[in-house]
């Protein structure tokens, strides 16, 4: 499978032209890619466009390692069959289901599951309202189940689920279906943005408006464990319907979408996803509802790693990076000597195996520190999140946990604050971070007490060979 004539990608803004345009860093994991001198006229500035053979392989090796993502206005049409049909799962929601479907409009099949809603005759209503096909069940199945079932119905190429609690933008779903040109590309998720209701405007709805647990972020990325954007909800997806195989795992009533598109992964596959469109989701905005919604979503973490025991760590971290962790939390008077020693000599490390390279030293130094950024953002996850019931109880008893624990919570406040342009005050976005914190952490916890296993709570220690450019 090739990328057709017409495609384009440009590099993804990480990624740094190198040695007089001959090689690129970057991707996950990062790595220096040298170009062949056949290959460097194929970039043009930070684009390559496919022309023939030379330029489709670079741009899909561009793809595979992350270095790259496709440019959305440039791709070619999908094909000559680009119909698709709108799958909802809907339970006891008629008004937010009447509004979706007002949203999508008319030209394309519909096909509304009610998972057992307590007044089913108030789903039919809206269905029959917008001429969508009712597909009631008896009994409640959960997400996974309910998409299961309208699935099987589906008679078209293309699938397009939508939770009842979304809004869909006329645009939407025909510039994900752009990213259908890859013969690879198996789903395509839009951002997942706030709704703008009268809860909206509140203190938690302006907080999850900036970091709600669906958004992914400004960037268009692969979807892929160990990178940015390690995951995709299904609360709008498009998909091939013949590279969903058996669909969902209707025995997950949490994360069921976090393992679909894994499981499609795992075949080759791939999931882009692209922020320059949006669906628009009603956020939970009720303390209550938003509080056990946050936990619910941790609960998914057990279930995940037994399915997948390589993907599911809350951190993942090479020895060196380990070590120089280690090390600062210890705080002792060794520790800034023992993390610098750490970090030199995993730059003179790096840089041995760079020497083709201009100037090895310095990009050995860049990569070391973006690793240790990485790290420490990853050990202070764990202290403030995954681990919190821990560092509660080493702070009771240390006056060490409790300087690691306030610089962790405070540093991530202040990134997060500044990253996301929120549009809530710092004192109460720094509240329900860390409220977001403690509900997603017990819910893991009690994840892993009901599987009697840790596995999700422990992080990956890996160690990345790099072969000579």
């Amino acid at each position: 499978m090739t990328l057709p004539v017409g495609f384009a990608v440009t590099l993804d803004r990480r990624v740094r032209v190198v040695d007089g345009g001959r090689a690129l860093l970057g991707g996950f994991p990062t790595r220096l890619l040298s170009l062949t001198p056949r290959a460097r006229p194929l970039l043009t500035g930070r684009t390559v466009r496919v022309t023939g053979r030379a330029s489709a392989v670079l741009a899909d090796r561009l793809l595979e390692t992350g270095m790259a993502n496709p440019v959305l206005a440039e791709l070619p049409p999908p094909g000559e069959d680009a119909r698709w049909t709108y799958v909802i799962p809907v339970r006891d929601r008629p008004e937010a289901l009447d509004r979706l479907l007002a949203s999508i409009g008319i030209g394309h099949p519909v096909v509304v599951v009610d998972d057992a809603s307590l007044r089913p005759s108030d789903i039919a209503d809206v269905a029959a309202k917008h001429g969508a096909r009712l597909v009631p069940l008896a009994v409640n199945v959960g997400p996974g189940g309910a998409r299961n079932a309208g699935l099987r119905l589906v008679e078209t190429p293309f699938v397009v689920f939508a939770d009842s609690d979304v809004v869909l933008p006329e645009e939407t779903v025909p510039a994900l279906l752009r990213h259908f040109a890859d013969p690879r590309v198996a789903m395509a998720v839009p951002r997942i943005a706030g709704l703008r209701t009268g809860g909206a405007e509140g203190w938690l709805g302006r907080y999850e408006d900036t970091r709600s647990s669906l958004d992914l972020g400004g960037d268009p990325a692969a979807v892929r464990p160990g990178t940015p954007v390690a995951w995709a909800s299904t609360a709008c997806v498009v998909a091939r319907v013949d590279a969903l195989g058996g669909g969902f795992d209707a025995a997950m009533r949490v994360g069921e979408d976090v393992d679909l598109g894994w499981r499609v992964l795992e075949r080759g596959l791939r999931i882009r996803y692209e922020p320059s469109v949006v669906a628009w989701h009603e956020h939970r905005t009720r303390f209550g509802d938003w509080f056990t919604r946050k936990a619910v979503y941790g609960t998914g973490a057990h279930p995940l790693a037994v399915r997948h025991p390589e993907y599911i760590a809350p951190a993942i971290l090479a020895p060196w990076s380990t070590a120089l962790v280690v090390a600062l939390l210890a705080q002792r008077r060794w520790s800034v000597p023992a993390a610098a020693a750490v970090y030199a000599g995993t730059t003179l490390r790096i840089a041995r195996k760079l020497d083709r390279a201009e100037h090895p030293v310095r990009l050995a130094a860049w990569l070391t520190a973006n690793g240790t950024v990485s790290a420490l953002s990853q050990a202070g996850n764990l202290l403030t999140r995954h681990w919190w019931p821990l560092t509660a109880a080493g702070c009771a008893v240390s006056s060490r946990v409790r300087r690691a624990a306030a610089v962790a919570a405070l540093t991530d406040i202040a990134f997060e604050y500044r990253r996301d342009d929120a549009r809530l005050d710092l004192p109460r976005f720094a509240v329900a971070r860390r409220l977001d914190d403690l509900a997603y952490g017990a819910g893991v916890w009690l994840s892993a007490a009901r599987g009697r296993s840790p596995a999700a709570l422990l992080p990956r220690l890996v160690r990345r060979t790099r072969r000579r450019p």
